[in-house]
């Protein structure tokens, strides 16, 4: 593969911190030649939020895959003032080191940064999975839907995301807690930069992008969803009764089962 990243006078004359990142892997037992996929979880999760079934379930159908915890999240080094660039760069600098071309993979926020990600990274494909873009409207949302979570993260507290926005009611209470447990926290520049950060440019090289979510997710509006992949030339592939964090929901395997079935009949993604 011939490697094409597009370099700004910015990144040159102010490079990002190089830190240690945690990256999860599941591979196939038989190499299909399939592209790698990575995926980058959004704020507050970690890699082992697709490790849980996602990873596994790729692999189990060919796919190489990969998941990488931004820096401060997981077991990545803490970096308690990233910023929304470094979260990209980690994007780009791991799927630059896997073997193949790489179809990115992201949700919630973590989407945010593959679409930024995919403007310096020329990826087979991209996959936007319950996209946070930002915005007042985001923000109201959370506000009406958990103001003792939002709040804080406005003016720099951690943002708090509850069971309720995360999860249908089919996920059992003691799993919901278990996940919920685990959440860390996003810097509070990265925070910030969901209100005022620029739209994403344009992807190198034009990859297929899927836009996918739930009509029923408490953090995302079916408006958002629709919006987003309107941006990619598309109308966004929805699972009802599902709640933001479809990877990890009752019924996780129905969005990865289409993620992968797109990903089979996507004449570019292979």
């Amino acid at each position: 593969m011939t490697e094409l990243r597009i370099m700004r006078g910015r990144e040159w004359s102010r490079p990002v911190r190089p830190v240690r990142r945690e990256v999860l892997s599941a591979l196939p037992e038989h190499e299909e030649g399939r592209p790698p996929l990575l995926f980058v979880p959004g704020f507050g999760h970690g890699a082992w939020a697709f490790a849980e079934h996602w990873l596994g379930h790729a692999a189990s159908r060919g796919f190489p895959a990969y998941a990488v915890s931004l820096r401060g999240h997981g077991a990545s080094e803490p970096a308690p003032e990233a910023t929304l660039r470094a979260y990209t760069h980690d994007v780009v600098q791991v799927a630059a080191s896997l073997p193949r071309q790489t179809v990115l993979v992201g949700h919630g926020a973590g989407a945010l940064v593959v679409a930024h990600a995919l403007a310096r990274y020329p990826a087979r494909g991209a996959v936007l999975v319950a996209p946070v873009f930002g915005g007042w409207g985001v923000l109201g949302a959370a506000l009406r839907r958990n103001p003792a979570g939002t709040v804080p993260a406005v003016f720099g507290g951690p943002l708090r995301l509850n069971r309720g926005q995360l999860f249908s009611r089919e996920l059992p209470d003691e799993e919901a807690r278990r996940h919920v447990g685990r959440l860390g926290r996003a810097s509070r520049r990265a925070q910030w930069a969901l209100l005022g950060q620029p739209e994403p440019e344009p992807a190198v090289g034009a990859p297929p992008v899927l836009v996918l979510g739930s009509p029923d997710d408490r953090v995302v509006p079916a408006s958002t969803l629709t919006r987003v992949a309107r941006q990619y030339g598309s109308a966004p592939l929805l699972f009802p009764g599902m709640g933001h964090d479809l990877m990890l929901d009752a019924r996780w395997a129905e969005p990865i089962d289409a993620i992968l079935d797109w990903l089979e009949k996507e004449p570019a993604a292979h």
